[in-house]
């Protein structure tokens, strides 16, 4: 291989990640020495060599070359030698690259400047052919052994983002009911399991609503399961949209039946809810011309309010809403009822 000066050279393409052989490059203004080094490294053919006259190109050649070593010289015009050590180590592309440093001196304090410097070896130039290919080969190895793992370790983060990422969508999708989009009934369960033990500790008033579908069996029986299956979901998502408040929780309670959990609210308030979408459901002007009521889809509606205490279960709350729901079918459907439970029991 001939000697070559890279410090000229415009390295137009992305130099690829090395993970092989060593990459040397030399920066020293003096050619003899370049030429010195180049033939004691030309026996081994599988050390790529490049040499960088100019050291005020030296960084920059060396962010795009991409370099396992640097050989580096401390004497050289236009720039102190220690200093553009630094400049590597404060370079982001050049600051874990090894750097062995070439100096006519061999005092201990020249030596110790270079390693509070950034350097990672010092030889007094021109070194043995023997060392010098033992170190280059040694810190290459170091380098890229390092670089593997920074490699292996970015992988890994980049495998745990994206784990992250589907435990979350798994879970998403583990609590999501797969015809509607809405949360399903193992979400409400927990949900409404943990909203019960906040109102207890907190002495808040816990609303539930139930909504049945009316007449839906004649729907499904005359219009076909297929547009009871688009129906259902048209209602979800108008009952979804009709909730705001993050905190509440819209879910599909089973067949055509949804609830609506609403945390801090009283019965007003959840009467006002309950209407608003029962209203919701009724724009939506889907045809059921089989139903009793008024040739669209509409839904009966059952509200429980209660103040939740620690020996009761969700349950009681349910079921106070069953009721509701029970005596709004009763009455004649398209309309809401509310059931209202005190702390201690009363109707």
């Amino acid at each position: 291989m001939g000697l070559h000066d890279v410090s000229e050279q415009v390295l137009t393409e992305d130099a690829p990640e090395r993970i092989g052989p060593p990459v040397v490059l030399l920066v020293d203004d003096q050619a003899m020495v370049a030429e010195g080094i180049r033939r004691m490294l030309q026996s081994e053919p599988d050390i790529e060599f490049h040499y960088c006259a100019n050291p005020s190109n030296a960084v920059q050649i060396a962010t795009e070359l991409k370099p396992t070593i640097i050989l580096q010289d401390l004497i050289m015009p236009e720039i102190d030698g220690y200093t553009l050590v630094s400049s590597y180590r404060q370079n982001k592309a050049t600051s874990n690259i090894p750097i062995i440093v070439l100096s006519t001196k061999e005092t201990p304090n020249d030596k110790s400047i270079a390693f509070e410097s950034g350097a990672s070896d010092y030889l007094v130039k021109l070194p043995d052919k023997i060392e010098l290919i033992a170190r280059i080969r040694a810190h290459t190895k170091n380098y890229l052994t390092q670089l593997e793992r920074d490699q292996a370790f970015i992988a890994l983060g980049e495998l745990q983002k994206r784990l992250k990422k589907s435990n979350a969508e798994l879970q998403k999708l583990s609590c999501q009911d797969g015809l509607t989009g809405i949360a399903n009934r193992r979400r409400f369960d927990s949900f409404i399991q943990k909203e019960f033990l906040r109102s207890a500790r907190e002495g808040a008033t816990l609303a539930l609503i139930l909504i049945d579908i009316d007449y839906f069996k004649l729907y499904n029986d005359n219009y076909g399961h297929l547009m009871g299956d688009d129906s259902l979901y048209k209602v979800a998502q108008a009952l979804q949209q009709a909730v705001q408040r993050p905190a509440d929780l819209v879910a599909r309670y089973g067949g055509e039946e949804f609830a609506v959990v609403l945390p801090n609210t009283d019965a007003g308030g959840a009467l006002n809810m309950a209407e608003s979408l029962r209203r919701a459901v009724e724009s939506l002007e889907i045809p059921h011309a089989y139903s009793p009521l008024c040739g669209i889809i509409t839904i009966s509606v059952g509200i429980a309010c209660k103040v939740a205490v620690e020996t009761a279960s969700p349950s009681e709350l349910i079921g106070i809403a069953d009721a509701a729901l029970y005596e709004a079918k009763n009455a004649g459907r398209n309309q809401s009822i509310v059931h209202w439970e005190n702390a201690g029991g009363g109707g």
